[in-house]
């Protein structure tokens, strides 16, 4: 399952982080490292971007970026 496909108040953990170059940087810079918990707070009107809760602070990420990383749901 990819972050874009997480619903609403669902928890995951981050299994893999895709992307080439720059773009993998600067997702990894962010916080969003395998083994890191994530959560979908809010989404946009539109549906894009998501608003994500990781390591204690508030992300806001476009749905083309989340699809690149890799999620298991937590129970």
């Amino acid at each position: 399952m990819t972050l874009d496909e997480l619903s609403i108040g669902k928890h995951a953990e981050i299994t893999a982080v895709g992307g080439e170059g720059a773009l993998r940087c600067r997702l990894l810079d962010m916080g969003l490292i395998p083994g890191t918990a994530v959560a979908v707070t809010k989404l946009a009107p539109l549906g894009d971007p998501m608003e994500l809760r990781v390591r204690g602070y508030s992300l806001s990420l476009r749905k083309e970026d989340a699809r690149k990383i890799g999620v298991e749901v937590q129970g």
